[in-house]
């Protein structure tokens, strides 16, 4: 499918590997803001850094249009420095990210915030406390946002991915077999239509602003029916 983004100025919260390497490329290749680009290097745990990197790129960019917030501190381990990183990274980045985003986003046309949870956040496991529940906590997030930030114009939803193998990433360090279990998984699922979180019967919706050109939204349950900016939480 192909996509094309216009003159859209997108800040990449993110984007040194893996998915936010893809969004970013992605954008690149849809043209988001022409053939205009920005890159810096950010602590994400900084939430002075961040100010700094979204001004420099508004400044770079003439604005912004789009926020994707992808960062991870990755915490794995149920301790003090596993909480920290998830705490640090996957949720106060989204919040500073969004403030320092903020004065920018409501002078743009169709503005919008994307944040990147994970499968996790729906999947408890005892390997990942600290990163399961900092990724619920960003869809709970992006749902207050999204009712918070409606009467501004500004949309706000949350892609929570399934396994993603990519160089350098969490499925290089898996026990021994889960890899292969995953490349079978996907070469099982390649050319299937995407499932939704819960079991792939629906999309779950919160409320907010009208989601696409008719305003919108599906229910498995009932079909097409009106409602309010989407929330889906969807597995590829």
């Amino acid at each position: 499918m192909a996509l094309d983004f216009g003159k859209r100025r997108v800040v990449v919260c993110g984007g040194s590997r893996g998915i936010g390497r893809a969004i970013a490329l992605g954008l690149a290749a849809a043209k988001a803001d022409g053939n205009l680009a920005h890159t810096g290097v950010c602590d994400l745990a900084d939430a002075a850094a961040i100010t700094r990197y979204v001004g420099d790129a508004a400044a770079a960019l003439g604005g912004i249009d789009i926020l994707v917030n992808n960062a991870s501190g990755f915490g794995m381990t149920d301790d003090a420095a596993g909480w920290g990183a998830g705490f640090a990274v996957d949720m106060m980045a989204i919040v500073h990210a969004s403030h320092a985003a903020m004065p920018h986003l409501e002078k743009a046309t169709a503005a919008s915030i994307v944040s990147v949870s994970s499968i996790s956040a729906m999947r408890p496991s005892a390997r990942s406390a600290p990163y399961g529940a900092m990724k619920a906590a960003v869809i709970h997030y992006t749902t207050s946002q999204a009712m918070m930030l409606a009467a501004k114009g500004i949309r706000v939803n949350a892609v929570a991915p399934g396994s993603i193998e990519f160089p350098g990433g969490t499925w290089g360090k898996a026990p021994r077999g889960g890899l292969a279990r995953l490349r079978r998984r996907t070469r099982q699922h390649q050319g299937r239509p995407p499932r939704h979180a819960g079991g792939g019967r629906r999309c779950r919706a919160v409320p907010g602003l009208p989601h696409g050109p008719l305003g919108h939204r599906p229910d498995h349950r009932r079909g097409w029916r009106p409602a309010a900016v989407q929330l889906a939480l969807c597995r590829w």
